[in-house]
């Protein structure tokens, strides 16, 4: 999944919930439920989620949501194989940016 975000230090929970097409309800649980997304909070309490929270959020969300894995299944995934899983993950995202600009040259013949 190619997630549409600006590059900044930091994003809403609106932003990030609405690139990836999912309720903010989502992210708050998936964020007590993964010890990997830690956003930081301002004085208000709203969150603010860094690149890295967003790349943390990609991998559950590649795990969860295009894998099929149970919530437990992903926690122990992440646990036992996480720099495999990492590894994998950036570049199954690398390849599928690739053919993302191929499709789009193709389309402009």
């Amino acid at each position: 999944m190619h997630i549409d975000l600006p590059e900044k230090l930091y994003y809403s929970i609106g932003e990030v919930a609405k690139a990836f097409g999912v309720n903010a309800s989502l992210i708050r649980f998936w964020e007590k439920e993964f010890d990997e997304i830690q956003p930081k909070k301002n004085a208000k309490g709203n969150r603010k989620f860094t690149p890295e929270d967003i790349k943390h959020i990609q991998l559950i969300y590649h795990l969860v949501k295009e894998r099929g894995f149970t919530l437990g299944g992903a926690k122990v995934h992440l646990k036992e194989e996480k720099k495999k899983t990492l590894s994998n993950f950036e570049i199954i995202r690398k390849l599928q940016h690739i053919r993302a600009e191929l499709v789009k040259i193709k389309d402009n013949l």
